[in-house]
């Protein structure tokens, strides 16, 4: 029951009908009598710097998750980054401190690889393809190369974007091996599409599934089906895969307690979530 004690936490995206996140915090909160509720808001990129000005001067507001397209603004309009959230190029997270000072984290790329090694691929020393360099690319590409994979391929069709992002890795990375400019997947041990490429379903697939062995582990950050046509096909090429939730059930903990919420895991957060497709 919402009140006047309730803390909001705003999720702010645009569009909004993927949004899983309220199925799996708000039943959480519920179940463990933390009178907070995530509010789902749809926020168009021209009104975002005003909106969020406007949204941290409610008194009961906690904090936000953040969403495409979002995400790289973000930088720009808190008053803190987290080093995570700096080598990334995004923020996906925004705490209102105390003194009213907004912190900025990213926990996207923690999210995604956790959930890769708690499925029994290894990243270190793999080889990765991640498509898409905006704002969970960013995050995933940071976390794969401090996981220690040993190669890091880039592609996305925003060649300022993900040459940006190679050099941000080379230099907290030297001795990692980043490539771009090609959406090539074979050889790779794990790939990500990190594109909205799977939001629809006609939607063309990101790469070329013929081009990879059925060893490669295969990731997806889309979340409006639980298995987009990409993981369809690597499932039916005999592929292990990782579905677009999975990132949020391994990311949650981390966002709790960075809200003050305490912590949960993710098998906790499953027994109540809600989710709907």
């Amino acid at each position: 029951m919402i009140n006047g004690n309730t803390q909001l936490i705003a999720h702010i995206g645009y569009p909004t009908h993927t949004f899983k996140s309220p199925m799996i915090y708000n039943p959480w909160f519920e179940k463990n009598d933390i009178n907070a509720v995530v509010v789902p808001m749809g926020v168009l990129p021209d009104d975002y710097p005003t909106f969020l000005e406007s949204l941290f001067r409610l008194t009961n507001i906690r904090g936000a998750l953040i969403t495409m397209p979002h995400k790289v603004a973000t930088m720009n309009l808190v008053d803190e980054l987290t080093p995570t959230a700096r080598i990334a190029g995004a923020c996906n997270a925004i705490l209102k401190r105390a003194d009213g000072s907004l912190l900025g984290d990213q926990f996207d790329g923690a999210g995604f690889t956790r959930g890769v090694e708690r499925k029994g691929q290894p990243i270190r020393d793999a080889r990765a393809l991640v498509l898409g360099s905006g704002g969970v690319g960013s995050a995933i590409a940071a976390s794969i190369a401090a996981a220690g994979a040993s190669e890091l391929a880039l592609f996305d069709t925003n060649t300022g974007a993900v040459e940006a992002l190679a050099n941000r890795l080379r230099s907290q990375y030297p001795s990692l091996i980043v490539r771009t400019g090609s959406k090539d997947p074979a050889g790779f041990d794990i790939i990500v599409n990190a594109t909205p490429l799977g939001m629809n379903e006609d939607d063309p697939l990101p790469f070329d599934i013929a081009r990879i062995d059925p060893s490669t582990f295969v990731g997806e950050v889309v979340m409006k089906a639980e298995f987009t046509p990409m993981l369809r096909a690597a499932k039916k090429k005999g592929c292990a895969v990782q579905v677009g939730t999975d990132m949020l059930f391994e990311m949650i903990p981390a966002y709790l307690e960075f809200f003050g919420f305490g912590t949960t895991t993710p098998d906790e957060l499953r027994a109540v979530a809600q989710i709907e497709y």
